[in-house]
């Protein structure tokens, strides 16, 4: 069964909490002492109604505020499909929150509140899903019990985004009019909307297709161990751990290792402790070499065909999650998948307006949940491939040396 990765984003009150906990409650993905204590919590039970936002919104300076303020991750699962929610903020001051949320999503759903339509919060969040290259958008038009129930406000809503989409070059989206406080089209489709013909949120969720999102032509193998037992029976063995992040590798394939640039052919892959023809992404697996070379974490194994980039100069746009400033000139560790290297930043080209994707030319530095265009050179040639060419090899991180504190998300231009 495989695993949908998505985040959940919207204004502040535009029912984010409640969608997610209706997908749960709704999909019978709540444990039942799970149940009877947000029965005890809950603001509404008056009514005999469950405050559904409570099963996301797990700070108390959330409950007390009625906002989401830090990445609240939940799992469930349908007979079809597991499922990992990303419930990000929506304030403009927790922009880090949502880019981390998003940076491992294959799926977004913006929520947009039928009263309000498109607003700005809709085109930050809009800008940053474009910005990370998420494969699937779904705007969900939601509270649609406040409006009537109307086709032509949510009509007028598609509109209005189909426009922004285009501008931002944003492809595949899908329309769904829902109303999470009453369970309308979330898990069941709504007799209140007989004029929608598409799928219910969840069905949808259950059947979006996500094969095709990982890429099978760009092999890439980043060494995360190099397992050397030598003891009597393994006296000779040398495998290289790691996971195919892209690409098919088989026995038999002319491979380099990189940086350094040595070449061999792959002459065993182990998968779950058997010996395996062929390894391909996701897969985590053990490949061994003809030649007895030189590799260590950290390097990347590719195959002959199909080369990334390597340099030590990379262009990255960087969201910075720091309280400290970000100054150029400064000095950090800088990882991608399993390669860390020190760094310095050595210049900041401009900073990025996250509501009109207006630039800065002349910024002093780089505050906290700012997006910035930054030059950053490497103490060593990076293997790499553009963001927006290949999400899994184009993604990297700084690091504080001091505090090893993740200070930036970095995707490579």
């Amino acid at each position: 069964m495989d695993i949908l990765r998505f985040i959940t984003a919207g204004s502040v009150d535009d029912g984010k909490s409640t969608l997610i906990g209706r997908l749960l409650y709704d999909s019978k993905s709540i444990m039942i002492d799970h149940l009877e204590a947000l029965e005890k919590q809950t603001k509404n039970r008056e009514d005999g109604e469950i405050d559904l936002a409570l099963l996301t919104d797990g700070l108390r300076a959330e409950r007390e505020q009625g906002i989401t303020i830090d990445v609240a991750y939940k799992y469930f699962s349908t007979p079809k499909r597991k499922f990992i929610i990303a419930d990000a903020p929506g304030h403009i001051q927790y922009t880090r929150n949502m880019v981390t949320g998003a940076s491992n999503s294959e799926l977004i759903i913006i929520l947009v509140d039928a009263r309000l339509g498109v607003i700005e919060q809709t085109r930050r969040h809009s800008i940053i899903a474009s910005l990370l290259n998420i494969p699937h958008v779904v705007v969900a038009v939601n509270k649609m019990d406040l409006v009537g129930y109307s086709q032509d406000v949510y009509n007028n809503i598609l509109i209005d985004y189909e426009i922004l989409a285009k501008q931002l070059g944003i492809k595949d989206i899908t329309y769904i009019p829902i109303s999470a406080l009453n369970g309308d089209n979330i898990v069941d489709p709504s007799q209140l909307l007989p004029w929608y013909k598409g799928d219910t949120l969840l069905h949808f969720l259950e059947n979006v297709s996500i094969e095709n999102d990982i890429d099978l032509i760009n092999g890439r193998f980043p060494v995360q161990y190099v397992i050397r037992p030598q003891t009597e029976e393994l006296h000779d063995y040398r495998g290289y751990a790691g996971k195919v992040i892209s690409g098919i590798y088989k026995i038999g394939d002319a491979i380099t290792v990189l940086p350094s640039g040595v070449k061999s052919k792959i002459s065993l892959i182990e998968l779950g402790g058997k010996e395996v023809q062929e390894a391909f992404a996701p897969q985590s697996v053990i490949l061994h070499l003809e030649d007895d070379v030189d590799v260590s974490r950290g390097d990347v194994l590719v195959k002959d065909d199909n080369l990334p980039q390597v340099e030590q100069q990379l262009e990255v746009l960087l969201c910075w999650m720091d309280s400290k400033p970000l100054l150029p000139g400064n000095k950090y560790l800088f990882q991608i998948n399993s390669t860390r290297v020190r760094a310095i930043v050595k210049s900041i080209d401009y900073k990025l307006d996250v509501n009109t994707l207006e630039k800065d030319y002349s910024p002093v530095n780089a505050g906290l949940n700012d997006i910035i265009r930054a030059t950053i050179k490497t103490a060593q040639p990076i293997p790499y491939d553009s963001y927006q060419k290949l999400r899994v090899n184009g993604g990297a991180i700084l690091i504080d040396e001091t505090s090893n504190v993740t200070v930036g998300a970095c995707m490579i231009q």
